[in-house]
């Protein structure tokens, strides 16, 4: 883990543990080729060291790449319009109990008014919810408009415009490709995606206009983080989530899935109702029941939200692993004590007026997402200041 990692599982500890809920850690480690062997362990022991624990096993997403076929399988058989009938209003919602995900990868660990917003009636709202895209990376950024510094390119919509029978012959000659799922169209009302965030306030986001297509699939047959975080997310029950403000845009996305989800979810369920002429014996309804009913509720109340400001090096460019100047392995080689990294943490978070060594229970008093709200500027944070 670097500084940044800590200072965000430092904010997802004191938000979980101020209300007495569960933390569950998470190894996104579904990028297989950049996993790098025991980084999961270094990750849970520098947690151990900080004094941040968790409540029962980490959860591996290598572990669960079944149950994301098996939702990728339903999803497949859908159609944009499916999920836009069954869109609902989704912001305003507050958790009744604190449910929170410390989320560690591996190895790295525009507003509009709703009178502007129409119901999308458009033909290519029957088109598939999943669909092949054949474009290089290099066609993507050609086609695409420049993004707002937060890592998104807003596909163009190439093959979602490719007539079916053209897919259908792509994908049987095997060319090369990837999934994405389709948004409804700019300006449309189920594509307006609202959610108020703990640090950040109230965001409104244009799927269509301001996030497009994303990937759900890669080319090389890994599945992408916006899929299985929010298939992670609902299956677990999350309730709080808190990550970098660069994944605001990640949100509006990740709540469009999960709208598809609950629909899997209802899907699942009828596949259990049948009528006396359709029971099977009851061990084969008790087995496919198991198989099944893995999602809480199609009902799974949307998450809270907590995004904070990024931490940068002293440059301004935001940390990353392989920049091991604030890496915690080099930081406690160094001497420096997990007290005096909770604290200038805890700085950083604005919980602090100082960089003062501290333990993350001396924070639980009076914690609140309020004062981390007063702090929204990014970090550049200085090796120098953990050694003194």
């Amino acid at each position: 883990m670097h500084i940044g990692n800590a200072y965000a599982a430092l904010a997802a500890w004191l938000g979980v543990r101020s209300r007495n809920g569960r933390l569950v850690l998470r190894i996104e480690d579904i990028d297989t080729p950049r996993v790098v062997p025991d980084a999961d362990r270094w990750i849970m022991d520098d947690l151990d060291w900080l004094g941040l624990n968790w409540d029962g096993d980490p959860v591996y997403q290598s572990a669960r790449l079944d149950r994301y076929q098996q939702v990728l399988d339903v999803l497949s058989g859908m159609t944009l319009n499916e999920i836009i009938r069954a869109s609902v209003p989704e912001d305003g919602w507050r958790p009744s109990a604190s449910h929170s995900v410390c989320q560690i990868p591996l190895p790295y660990a525009t507003a509009h008014t709703a009178g502007h917003l129409v119901p999308d009636t458009s033909p290519r709202a029957e088109s598939p919810l999943i669909y092949p895209c054949f474009c290089s990376r290099a066609d993507i950024r050609a086609a695409s408009a420049p993004n707002e510094g937060d890592g998104f390119i807003i596909y163009p919509g190439t093959c979602r415009a490719m007539p079916a029978a053209e897919r259908d012959a792509r994908v049987g000659r095997s060319d090369r490709h990837s999934w994405r799922i389709a948004v409804p169209e700019p300006g449309s009302l189920a594509g307006a995606i609202a959610f108020d965030d703990e640090v950040f306030g109230s965001q409104y986001i244009d799927l269509g206009r301001q996030v497009g297509d994303v990937v759900i699939r890669r080319s090389d047959g890994l599945f992408a983080y916006q899929l299985v975080v929010s298939i992670d997310d609902f299956d677990m029950g999350v309730t709080q989530i808190v990550r970098g403000r660069d994944l605001l845009r990640s949100t509006a996305i990740q709540l469009w899935i999960r709208r598809a989800l609950g629909r899997v979810s209802r899907l699942q369920s009828q596949t259990l109702t049948r009528t006396p002429s359709q029971r099977q014996p009851r061990t084969q309804q008790r087995i496919q029941a198991q198989r099944l009913a893995q999602p809480p509720s199609h009902t799974a109340p949307i998450p809270q939200f907590a995004h904070l400001p990024l931490v940068d090096d002293l440059s301004g460019k935001r940390l990353a692993k392989r920049d091991r100047a604030l890496d915690l392995g080099v930081l406690r080689e160094e001497g420096v004590s997990p007290e005096r990294i909770i604290g200038y943490c805890a700085w950083m978070l604005g919980l602090l007026p100082r960089p003062t060594p501290c333990r993350p229970c001396d924070l639980l008093d009076g914690f609140t997402w309020n004062t981390v709200a007063e702090h929204r500027d990014d970090h550049r944070c200085d090796t120098r200041d953990l050694l003194r």
